[in-house]
């Protein structure tokens, strides 16, 4: 009996042990809340919004065309709704220079007319906007105040998955609010964001903290805190953070000139998948497939072609579709990058003079509908010819019109109105000129080998790999 409390007293004596050893080993934030809190700064801003007042329901049309007149006659009055408001919103952000430079995110002051900083010590002060950059989400703005406590910045390169982080920023309007989490993935691409390697973090992160820093346990600033995911609007475990890097790189060009210049070579790629890879003869799907390129570009210019698969740009490897865009956007226009290059089964290397990326521009053009071909061929595809006019209309050589997609063939990921331009199988591509040519050439091929589709969809080509359908 005796041996049996000795046993569980010892037990207990490791139990308790390992417990306050485990405790110790707990991060303390108190002296970077401390230290560093006053970096932080809460943003607030007024924005006028204009609505159709009493007529909510009229399409946004000027008092003084004749249509505005139709509808305010046939449409209910909605009295008491003011025609003008103003917005205020709020925001989070942190001082990089004691002469009173601020970095947030652009969505915070984006269109504000008045924007207004409070400080740790409850000083406010009104400030300018130096410039924003919507690509990246980061935004320079200043206020007329020196001799103020800046953040000492980190390498965000250096952060490690499972590395303890905090965030110090407004949600909801309550100031210098701390909270502390992990690094939960580094290099993460979201849709739409081509230029941003987010830093991924569970640090809770909620509308006010945009803008904020996530900082390291060095209490230095490795981040921007700037989107959540949410399906309720709040906080769900998921917070995204651009890198300190990017935002200061930014941040130096729109000191500089007020914007951003970014490169740009004139491709439009895809992710390369296990199964393109097969068909383009590569051993592994790392790189860029370039899916289509610009007539006249720097690329175009440099010999690139469609069906290509980049490598390495300027020296770097691509190991991911979205690895490009940002290599690409961070070259100096005007300056020459050796671009690596996959095609037909070997590797050759062609020089490109970077350009620089213009003003977004929206592009459509309809297509006319050629008349249908009568049989499915064995992948489930029903094709037909495109006239000389017809080609003509849309810029192209040859290529034949997908009518239909039978016999349930969905995961080939062929839609009808697609336009197949050319065929490619272990790495040798041959334009499509015409259904009988194009049915007869799989109709050679072994089942089992791997083929793929360069199509085209709208104003967009991508390359499709094609399935037996079944």
């Amino acid at each position: 009996m005796k041996s049996y409390f000795r046993i569980l007293l010892v037990s207990l004596a490791v139990f308790f042990g390992a417990t306050q050893a485990g405790a110790r080993e707990l991060p303390d934030f108190t002296e970077l809340a401390e230290k560093q809190g006053p970096t932080v700064v809460n943003i607030s801003t007024v924005q006028t919004v204009r609505n159709r007042g009493a007529f909510p329901q009229i399409p946004d049309l000027d008092e003084n065309d004749p249509m505005f007149e139709f509808f305010r006659r046939f449409i209910p009055r909605q009295p008491g709704v003011p025609k003008e408001f103003q917005s205020r919103s709020l925001g989070s952000g942190f001082i990089v220079s004691g002469d009173g430079y601020i970095l947030t995110n652009a969505h915070v002051v984006d269109g504000a007319e008045e924007i207004l900083v409070k400080l740790n010590d409850k000083r406010e002060f009104k400030a300018k906007v130096i410039g924003t950059d919507k690509r990246t989400d980061v935004a320079l703005i200043k206020i007329p105040v020196t001799g103020l406590p800046a953040a000492r910045l980190g390498d965000p390169g250096k952060l490690r998955v499972g590395e303890w982080v905090v965030a110090i920023g407004s949600p909801f309007g309550f100031d210098n609010t701390v909270t502390a989490g992990i690094v939960s993935a580094k290099g993460r691409s979201l849709p739409q964001e081509n230029y941003v390697p987010f830093i991924q973090t569970d640090a809770a992160v909620n509308p006010g903290n945009s803008g904020g820093p996530l900082f390291n346990l060095k209490g230095e600033v490795v981040g921007i805190n700037s989107q959540i995911y949410s399906r309720t609007g709040g906080f769900m475990g998921l917070s995204f953070a651009i890198p300190i890097d990017v935002a200061m790189e930014v941040q130096s060009q729109l000191r500089a000139s007020g914007r951003v210049s970014r490169g740009r070579i004139g491709v439009v790629i895809q992710e390369l998948t296990r199964e393109l890879a097969d068909s383009f003869g590569l051993q592994k799907n790392a790189g860029a497939l370039v899916n289509s390129v610009e007539k006249g570009g720097p690329a175009d210019k440099a010999g690139i072609e469609a069906g290509d698969v980049i490598l390495k740009f300027d020296g770097k490897p691509v190991a991911a579709s979205s690895d490009l865009p940002r290599m690409v956007g961070g070259t100096r226009p005007s300056s020459k990058a050796i671009v690596q290059l996959w095609r037909k089964g070997a590797t050759r290397d062609v020089t490109v003079t970077v350009g620089e990326i213009p003003d977004d521009k929206i592009a459509a053009r309809g297509t006319k509908k050629p008349k249908a071909a009568a049989a499915a061929n064995r992948y489930g595809l029903v094709l037909a010819d495109l006239n000389a006019d017809q080609r003509k209309e849309l810029g192209i050589e040859g290529g034949v019109l997908v009518e239909d997609v039978q016999n349930g063939n969905r995961a080939s990921d062929i839609r009808p109105g697609d336009i197949l331009l050319a065929l490619i199988v272990k790495g040798n591509s041959t334009t499509i000129r015409s259904v009988e040519q194009f049915n007869r050439t799989i109709g050679q091929l072994d089942k089992a080998v791997a083929v793929t589709v360069l199509i085209r969809r709208g104003e967009n080509q991508t390359f499709v790999t094609l399935k037996n359908a079944g």
